[in-house]
């Protein structure tokens, strides 16, 4: 194979993509609302890949989060990711992801502490939002302070952590509600 190439795939919650490179899994991109937009994702992401047959670390990688998302417990140590451009912290990040059982969550602070780098909790959640590697690096399992669920990255799709986790058993916090972001800014009211 020259350059890179990808994949849609049917999964449990819909067509995910997958890009490679000779070297390894590139992207893993969850769906979007409807195929074409998902398409759209990748093409915006990744215009040099083509689509073709998934290598054979990319079918790897597919099974994987096919039996993931059917809420099953597969082991991607096999898969060989493409680490090319992703930064060393952001690497030393998603290996961490990766040691964190199913089921379990680690805020972001607890992950830059485990990394020796305690005041770096907004470095971690900038990684995670950079995770290209979606369910085999499995930032979904990395919360904000509070146990917070949000939003995934751009390779989340439509999708959001609370599912993920709600997958594996976990139960976190759901989503900060308006009094809890407005409340701790408003100003104090006179006496």
């Amino acid at each position: 194979m020259v350059g890179r190439g990808y994949t849609i795939f049917d999964t449990a919650i819909g067509r995910c993509g997958i890009i490679w490179s000779d070297t390894g899994v590139v992207a893993v991109q969850l769906p979007e609302a409807r195929e074409i937009d998902t398409r759209r994702r990748i093409f915006a992401i990744h215009p040099e890949a083509r689509e073709q047959r998934p290598s054979n670390n990319a079918e790897l990688a597919i099974e994987g989060i096919v039996s993931l998302l059917q809420g099953n417990d597969p082991d991607f140590s096999e898969v060989s990711l493409d680490a090319g451009g992703v930064p060393g912290f952001n690497r030393r990040v998603y290996e961490f992801a990766c040691s964190i059982p199913r089921g379990e969550t680690r805020t972001y602070h607890e992950v830059a502490k485990a990394l020796g780098a305690s005041g770096a909790a907004h470095s971690v959640a900038q990684a995670i939002a950079k995770n290209p590697y979606m369910l085999i690096v499995p930032c979904h399992r990395m919360l904000e302070a509070g146990n917070y669920t949000d939003r995934l990255s751009p390779y989340g799709g439509v999708i959001s952590k609370r599912r993920l986790l709600a997958l594996e058993g976990a139960h976190p916090v759901a989503s900060k509600t308006l009094f809890e972001v407005l409340l701790p800014v408003a100003p104090p009211r006179p006496s």
